[in-house]
């Protein structure tokens, strides 16, 4: 009887082992899923950065689902004005969603006011619908790229629950930022002109990517003058 019983006993320890082990594991490995934000879900990298009387902001176009690419033709920046443009990165239903909502709203403002939206009320407005929804928001980090009316550069970068920051030199955006800040520093230098500009933001952008597994596999640039808007497709590495 004493030697059932020790029998019993011991396979009951190993059960409780088993049990325990097996629940440590299933916890760690939630915890590794987990570790990935969900702003970097889709991957993103977006830079605006100021010239002198111009603007440029530039995004990649991949869309993936954690390390899977799905396209690579994905549109991140769109265009609000003439002379404002929207970035947005992170989550990529809540993207769709924001810009069709923005240009509901900016749409409504041309109704009302008879005019086109300044980049500065554009950015307010998109603070204060982040705010708005900030029990619930939406998952993205929003860029604002525009010219005032004066013609000098307007750049304003948020978070997802719409807290502002403005700059005057480049604001950033994504999955790498370390990256994108880095190569910015390194590279901007104040009242560049539309063309150095443009070559100064696509090595940034195309630089920055290379090292980074969420974005990349190409890119698009918009380059905002008093004159108008040209864009233009950059060829990424495809590994």
């Amino acid at each position: 009887g004493a030697q059932r019983g020790e029998e019993s006993s011991a396979r009951l320890h190993r059960r409780r082992s088993k049990k325990g082990a097996g629940g440590l594991c299933g916890r760690a490995r939630l915890e590794g899923e987990s570790e990935m934000s969900i702003l970097e879900h889709n991957g993103a990298a977006i830079i605006a950065m100021a010239g002198k009387n111009c603007v440029a902001i530039a995004s990649d176009t991949r869309f993936g689902l954690r390390q899977q690419t799905v396209a690579c033709d994905f549109e991140k920046v769109f265009k609000m004005t003439n002379r404002v443009f929207v970035g947005l990165a992170g989550l990529a239903t809540d993207v769709q969603t924001l810009r069709n909502l923005l240009k509901f709203r900016l749409s409504l403002y041309a109704l009302r006011e008879e005019r086109e939206m300044k980049a500065e009320t554009l950015s307010s407005l998109l603070s204060h619908m982040l705010y708005e929804k900030r029990f619930g928001p939406y998952f993205v980090e929003p860029l604002v790229a525009g010219l005032k009316d004066d013609g000098t550069p307007f750049l304003c970068g948020m978070d997802l629950i719409g807290a502002p920051v403005y700059t005057s030199d480049f604001v950033v955006s994504g999955t790498c930022t370390p990256n994108l800040n880095g190569m910015c520093e390194s590279m901007w230098r104040p009242d560049m002109g539309a063309d150095d500009l443009f070559e100064t933001i696509s090595q940034c952008l195309l630089a920055s990517v290379d090292r980074d597994a969420m974005s990349g596999w190409g890119a698009i640039v918009h380059v905002i003058t008093p004159e108008g808007v040209t864009s233009k497709r950059l060829k990424g590495r495809m590994d």
